[in-house]
């Protein structure tokens, strides 16, 4: 809406007018957005499910396929790294497995994430909605692909769950020097809030370096190069268990401040940890709500600021 007023001047001079104020650049009208965003559920998880049966369409399992592709992943690189570490494949492979389930989430937000807007270019000249509304539809598609993975998570702890369900060690059985995890218990229901905050995460994520993709078009091609280092540099292939006491890589310790300084590692860890029976530290949850605080506090700003040259940017 515009406001105007008429301002008079003195001595019976024509009234003067006021230009008018554009109230487009508040954070009323990004909220707004958002909130209008979230209504038309209807609308944004119609589409995240009719891009994953286009996806598949004409196939026999559609998108089971998703399911099949990250177990036979979750299967290659558990049984080759677990010989490769010297590790039991009864403890490793569920780890290895969840933490390839939570890195396709983060992963898939990251890529698709900075697309959103750019891949709905027809949508948006064409279609008078929120763009809350294709960040939804971002997140709840992926969010889709993340629950038809746990699918592989499920089968992975039916089959070791006699190993997972009582205090173990990465290494095998709790000795003396080595890192023990409680196992599985009534405290694994925390990866639940974890998922929800990772979702969360998700929703600013894609909407911010969606704005900042579509004005600087290089900007995907550069966060995708550093996709592939940010995988390996978390410990999602390799344990971090190796690196403290007594692990078999106890000698480059020296690499775990830059492990805890990675904010990909505690959020994948409040999820997988609690999944796979391991404790989580408090300090990985202050990380990711910090984060969360700060990122969703940068996405409204660059909502304010720019959500009205989204539709001349595309």
């Amino acid at each position: 809406m515009h406001a105007t007023s008429t301002v008079h001047a003195a001595d019976g001079a024509a009234p003067t007018s006021v230009p008018p104020i554009s109230d487009s650049k508040t954070f009323s009208r990004a909220f707004a957005d958002i909130k209008t965003g979230f209504a038309a559920k209807e609308l944004w998880g119609h589409l995240g499910w009719q891009d994953i049966k286009q996806r598949y369409r004409r196939s026999v399992i559609g998108p089971f396929w998703i399911t099949i592709s990250q177990g036979v992943i979750a299967l290659g690189l558990g049984l080759l790294y677990s010989q490769l570490f010297n590790l039991p494949t009864a403890t490793f492979l569920p780890y290895i497995s969840t933490g390839f389930i939570i890195w396709g989430f983060i992963s898939g937000c990251l890529s698709e994430g900075m697309e959103t807007f750019i891949s709905n270019e027809g949508l948006i000249k064409q279609l008078p909605a929120p763009l809350s509304v294709y960040v939804l539809r971002t997140v709840w598609r992926q969010t889709l692909m993340l629950a038809h993975n746990l699918i592989v998570y499920v089968i992975v702890v039916a089959i070791f769950f006699t190993s997972l369900d009582q205090p173990y060690a990465m290494s095998g059985a709790c000795v003396e020097g080595a890192l023990c995890h409680p196992g599985l218990g009534w405290y694994s229901l925390s990866a639940i809030p974890g998922i929800l905050v990772l979702a969360l995460n998700a929703g600013w994520v894609t909407l911010l370096l969606g704005i900042i993709s579509t004005r600087y078009r290089d900007i995907p091609q550069v966060i995708n190069s550093l996709i592939q280092l940010l995988f390996y540099m978390t410990p999602i292939v390799w344990p971090i268990d190796q690196l403290m006491a007594g692990g078999a890589r106890d000698g480059v310790s020296w690499a775990l401040p830059y492990v805890y300084g990675n904010p990909l590692f505690h959020f994948i860890q409040i999820v997988r940890a609690p999944l796979i029976g391991q404790a989580v530290s408090i300090n990985s949850w202050f990380v990711v709500l910090g984060i969360t605080v700060v990122g969703w506090g940068l996405a409204l700003v660059a909502m304010r600021n720019y959500r009205s040259r989204v539709s001349y940017w595309v």
